[in-house]
């Protein structure tokens, strides 16, 4: 999507700070011992309260409102009997419409205390969702995304899951530019305008480099080689200042 007028971008953040604030609120509201699926109830109900839609369930008869990863998954995980326990490390992805504009946000969580170095992942995946973020703009390199977080996860010993891009958003889930690396790539001579919608959220690794499914579930995601993996999203519109992040919590 191209934003051409105010409308639109009212629009659009009106759906950003609603997967914004339900994203916020599941988070808050888990415990141990909480089933995914109840996790996962309690965002519907923020998300119908808004009279807002999954755009996963809308989109690709997903099983679940919205998608809760625990651990060893890394993306795309489906809500379900799995209970919660102290210690996970708990990512929940939102994606919703409303009035014809989609909006996608998505962060990982941990419950209590985890080790050091997943707080630290946590903080450098965040850290590279900014990066990537200070890369939007108008007339700036697409590839620069990706460039910039790829320079930031070598210098600090980390890899990039690489088969899982950041895409156009707006009127659709998922949309042109259908696929953004938020890794180094080269011969990629696509470029910026303004008003583009997007999304801006790698995949920071302590050593995974691809996402793979398993036989029994085509849509959970793990890592291979198997390794802890943060995502932080969010959904911004380029502009010749920069960009505008619309996932925001108000």
């Amino acid at each position: 999507m191209t934003i051409t007028h105010q409308d639109e971008l009212d629009g659009l953040k009106k759906i950003g700070r609603i997967v914004a604030n339900t994203m916020h609120s599941m988070a808050k509201a888990m415990t141990p011992g909480m089933t995914t699926r109840e996790l996962d109830s309690i965002g519907r109900e923020l998300l119908e309260r808004e009279g807002a839609v999954s755009a996963p369930q809308a989109t690709y008869d997903f099983p679940g409102t919205t998608c809760i990863s625990v651990n060893e998954e890394i993306a795309h995980g489906i809500p379900g009997e799995r209970r919660l326990a102290k210690g996970d490390l708990v990512n929940i992805d939102v994606s919703a419409s409303l009035n014809g504009y989609f909006a996608d946000t998505g962060a990982s969580f941990a419950l209590g205390s985890v080790h050091p170095d997943l707080n630290q992942l946590r903080r450098d995946g965040q850290r590279a969702m900014q990066i990537g973020i200070s890369q939007v703009g108008h007339d700036k390199p697409l590839a620069g995304i990706g460039n910039a977080i790829g320079a930031f996860a070598s210098k600090r010993g980390y890899t990039l899951i690489r088969n899982l891009a950041s895409h156009g958003v707006g009127k659709a889930l998922h949309e042109a530019p259908d696929e953004v690396p938020t890794w180094p790539t080269k011969g990629d001579n696509r470029r910026i305008h303004k008003g583009l919608v997007l999304t801006v959220e790698p995949f920071l690794s302590q050593g995974g480099r691809w996402a793979a499914s398993r036989p029994d579930d085509d849509w959970t995601l793990y890592s291979e080689p198997a390794a802890p993996v943060v995502q932080y999203e969010h959904t911004v519109v380029a502009t010749r200042r920069g960009a505008i992040i619309v996932t925001l919590p108000g």
